[in-house]
């Protein structure tokens, strides 16, 4: 059986636009709101993910019903990662609900290997458009030009960066090491809003905590749009459909 393919490339968007959502963690409801705030249109719209649709927050399963919508493109995260290795037994399911997995970790087998089956198929890197206009979209951090990335052919530490990698938020890396990479949103390391280091814009706000908020961006104007849970509970966003 052939591996999927580490990267996923997809034209620039000419009819509509393209967004991206921070980590999800479950948190569907947020993003049902968020989408209806930007008057989302999946006709033409697109919406992708840096990953970690999962665990924390209070809808893994609905979360993961996104990988069915043509409209959402999703890359793997560390927390799809997990799933995959219990999945497969390289992981006990302990380590899963130490970090929020609980919903899973307890599924009969065959559901449980079903939901790995279709996160296993997702890229690490997804590169959008070309030029001056293109962006990248990975889970936590890379270190190189585009030209590195569009390789797609990532070694061991490479892959486990991009995947879990968090040095240069921390300001433990020089970020000077990003030179020819094009703007790269990017999730994993919560903050307390948007930062942008050299070309890597980091969206992960903390969705699943008490005050943190689920982010959406907008790679072509720079705009962002943010909501708690909270927020998302008192306008009733889980009586709307997603789109």
């Amino acid at each position: 059986m052939t591996a999927p393919p580490l990267l996923c490339r997809h034209p620039a968007n000419t009819a509509g636009r393209d967004f991206v959502v921070g980590d999800l963690h479950g948190c569907v409801d947020v993003l049902r709101a968020l989408l209806h705030d930007v008057r989302f249109d999946p006709a033409r719209d697109r919406l992708f993910s840096v990953g970690d649709l999962v665990d924390r927050g209070p809808a893994s399963d609905t979360a993961l019903d996104l990988l069915d919508r043509p409209w959402c493109h999703v890359v793997r995260g560390n927390h799809e990662e997990v799933l995959s290795l219990v999945a497969r037994g390289k992981l006990p399911p302990d380590a899963w609900r130490g970090i929020g997995g609980d919903w899973g970790a307890d599924l009969p087998p065959d559901r449980l290997r079903a939901h790995a089956a279709r996160v296993d198929a997702l890229p690490l890197v997804r590169v959008i458009g070309d030029g001056p206009a293109r962006f990248n979209v990975l889970h936590a951090e890379f270190f190189g030009s585009d030209a590195d990335l569009d390789t797609g052919n990532y070694p061991h530490d490479v892959r486990e960066r991009l995947m879990w990698g968090r040095d240069l938020v921390q300001g433990l890396a020089d970020p000077t090491r990003q030179a020819g990479l094009s703007l790269t949103c990017t999730g994993h390391t919560p903050v307390r809003a948007p930062q942008r280091i050299g070309a890597q814009w980091f969206i992960d706000t903390g969705a699943f905590a008490p005050a943190g908020r689920l982010t959406l961006a907008e790679p072509r104007t720079g705009r962002t749009w943010s909501m708690t849970q909270a927020e998302a509970r008192e306008r009733h966003a889980h009586d709307w459909p997603l789109p």
